[in-house]
């Protein structure tokens, strides 16, 4: 499985682009910290990109990820990256074992709520964004309110991560792939 094969199954179950731009960050995070514990880039990178694939096919608890593992394996992606996605989901009841699992589920929630923060900044970009500003907007639970700060936390902790500096290596992350996000500060209001 390459970057190439899992992208198209990403643009064949995916036609929201917010939601495609959330697996693209997820997979920039997940490369990152992929050689801070060993881990192959490429490989960490596909469990992020892939991670929510079949979300607009199967919105619900009841089914996602889990009804998506299946078109994952006919499509012959690894079981490790299967195994990893359907761990990102607490209610699979598949734990979190490795490294890569970790990141997954430590990865997946931060990004909404730096992307959340991005967006209302005059700049729309991560280029000016930090730790700070994410915290900043941390407190008010109205502000991202579906981002679940108690999963991130406990996320960050489980990989074994401090959290603002893994807000910070996030932020970082998304950077590198701002323009892909639409947030690059070109689309300022």
């Amino acid at each position: 499985m390459d970057r190439d094969q899992a992208l198209a199954i990403v643009h064949e179950h995916i036609a929201n682009p917010a939601l495609v731009h959330h697996m693209l960050a997820v997979e920039a995070a997940m490369r990152s910290y992929a050689a801070d514990f060993g881990g192959d880039p490429d490989e960490w990178g596909l469990a992020g990109l892939l991670h929510d694939f079949d979300w607009e096919i199967h919105p619900t608890l009841e089914h996602h990820p889990q009804d998506g593992a299946p078109i994952l394996r006919a499509r012959d992606v690894p079981e490790t990256l299967v195994r990893c996605i359907l761990s990102h989901a607490e209610h699979t009841g598949v734990p979190r074992t490795t490294p890569m699992e970790k990141a997954l589920y430590a990865c997946d929630e931060i990004t909404g709520l730096i992307t959340a923060t991005a967006l209302v900044r005059p700049s729309r970009s991560l280029h000016d964004l930090t730790a700070r500003s994410v915290r900043k907007k941390w407190g008010d639970i109205r502000f991202a309110a579906a981002v679940d700060r108690h999963e991130i936390e406990r996320a960050a902790a489980d990989l074994g991560v401090e959290l603002w500096a893994h807000v910070e290596r996030v932020i970082a992350a998304m950077r590198t792939i701002a323009p892909q996000l639409g947030l690059d500060g070109t689309r300022a209001s």
